[in-house]
C-alpha cells in the first residue's frame, strides 16, 4: 500500500517539540525526512531524560522522532553549511526554529534562488517581526503568557499548566497543516511560499470558544476545575470508591441522565430546567449529583450511564489509558523490532500512515544522506 507522502523530502533543522512533531506527522504519511542536528549534541531532546529507555536514550526524543534519518552537521562550519544547502537544493519542504535574524543564509529567498518550488517553515516564539521576535519561546512560557495557564487549574486556586506541552502540539500541527496547504498550492502554481508560524499565536487560536467568549463579551474568563464554563453537568464527580467524568452536552443527554439516575425530580427542578440554569445553579447541581453518585461504585455508574447513551467514562492513569484504548479497540500502540510508539492517530483507507524507522542516533544516516 503506498503512502500518500511518498517522494516528498523534508530537510529538518528544527530540534525540541514543535518542528520535530510537524515533520514527524509529515514522515508518518511517507514523506522522506533528514533530520540535521548538531555534531556534538544534536537534538536537545536526546538529553531531556529522565526517563529514558533501556539503551539509555531519552524517550522525550524517541516520542517525536521516528521516520527520520539523522546527519550531523555543524552550520558554522563552511563545509557543512555548504552541504546543509545541498541538501535544501533537494528539498521540497526545509523546516527550521531558528532565532529569526539567525538562519545561517538558509532563509526563503535564499534558497528559493537555487530552489524555486522551496517550501520553507519556520517556528518562532512570537513571530519573527515584532518587538518580541528576540524573545526565546518554550511551552510552558507560552501557556503562562497566552491565558491558557489562567483558565487551567481548580476554581479559587493557583494557574496550572496542562500536564504535556500543547501549545507546542498545537503549533506543530498547524505547521504541517500549513506545509499541506503549501504543497497543494505548488501544485497549481507551481511555486513555493515562506510559511511561519509562531507558539504565541497558536497557543491565542488554542482558546478555542475562551477567546472568543472574550472577545464578544469582554469579560474574562475564569477556572473552572473541572466544571466547564458554558455545559452543565460536564465534569467529574465521586462515587462510592473512584471518580468519574460525565459529559452532558445536549438537553436530550440530561433528560437521560435524570432517567438514569432515577431522579425525575431534577428534570422539572427549575434550577435545573435548562443548561443555562444549570450553569447558573452548578454548585447545587454538583452537590446534588454528587449524592448520588456516591451511592454505587465507579464501574457501576459507568456502566449504567454507558447503557443509557450518556458519555461517562473514568479517570485513567497513562498505564490506564493505554488499556482503556486497547479494550475500545484502537490498537494504540506500534511496535517495530523493539521500538515501541504511539501509534498515529490518522487513519486513511487508501494510503494509511505508517512507522518505517526507529529514532535515529545522532548521524546514524550521514553516508547515505550525503551519497
Amino acid at each position: 500500500m503506498s503512502s500518500a507522502l511518498a517522494g516528498l523530502r523534508i530537510i529538518d533543522f528544527s530540534r525540541v517539540l514543535a518542528g520535530p512533531l510537524a515533520t514527524m506527522v509529515l514522515g508518518d504519511l511517507g514523506a522522506d525526512v533528514v533530520k540535521v542536528e548538531h555534531p556534538e549534541r544534536g537534538d536537545d531532546t536526546r538529553a531531556w531524560g529522565p526517563p529514558y529507555d533501556d539503551d539509555g536514550v531519552a524517550t522525550y526524543y524517541l516520542g517525536l522522532n521516528r521516520n527520520k534519518r539523522s546527519i550531523a552537521l555543524d552550520l558554522k562550519d563552511p563545509a557543512d553549511l555548504a552541504e546543509a544547502r545541498r541538501l535544501c537544493r533537494t528539498a521540497d519542504v526545509v523546516v527550521d526554529n531558528w532565532r529569526p535574524g539567525k538562519d545561517f543564509g538558509l532563509d526563503h529567498d535564499s534558497l528559493a534562488a537555487e530552489n524555486p518550488g522551496v517550501i520553507t517553515c519556520s517556528i518562532t516564539g512570537f513571530g519573527s517581526t515584532g518587538p518580541g521576535a528576540h524573545l526565546g519561546g518554550y511551552d510552558f512560557l507560552v501557556q503562562a503568557m497566552s491565558g491558557l495557564m489562567s483558565i487551567t487549574g481548580p476554581a479559587g486556586g493557583e494557574p496550572h499548566k496542562v500536564g504535556v506541552a500543547l501549545v507546542d502540539k498545537s503549533a506543530g500541527l498547524y505547521a504541517a497543516i500549513a506545509i499541506l496547504a503549501a504543497l497543494h498550492s505548488r501544485e497549481t502554481s507551481g511555486e513555493g511560499q515562506h510559511i511561519e508560524v509562531s507558539l504565541m499565536a497558536s497557543a491565542m487560536a488554542g482558546l478555542l470558544n475562551v477567546g472568543s467568549g472574550y472577545l464578544n463579551t469582554a469579560e474574562i474568563p475564569a477556572r473552572h476545575g473541572n466544571r466547564h464554563p458554558s455545559i452543565a453537568p460536564y465534569q467529574d464527580f465521586p462515587t462510592a470508591d473512584d471518580r468519574i467524568a460525565v459529559a452532558v452536552g445536549t438537553e436530550k443527554l440530561w433528560r437521560r441522565l435524570c432517567e438514569a439516575l432515577e431522579r425525575p425530580d431534577l428534570e422539572g427542578d427549575a434550577r435545573f430546567i435548562t443548561n443555562e440554569r444549570r450553569v447558573a445553579n452548578v454548585d447545587a447541581l454538583d452537590a446534588t449529583l454528587s449524592e448520588t453518585f456516591a451511592t454505587r461504585p465507579a464501574t457501576e455508574w459507568i456502566d449504567l450511564l454507558r447503557s443509557a447513551g450518556i458519555p461517562a467514562g473514568p479517570i485513567n492513569d497513562v498505564a490506564a489509558a493505554f488499556a482503556s484504548a486497547e479494550a475500545l479497540g484502537l490498537d494504540p500502540v506500534v511496535d517495530l523490532d523493539g521500538f515501541r510508539s504511539v501509534r498515529p492517530p490518522i487513519r486513511m483507507s487508501g494510503t494509511p500512515p505508517t512507522v518505517r524507522r526507529p529514532p535515529p542516533d545522532l548521524d546514524e544516516h550521514s553516508d547515505e544522506i550525503r551519497a
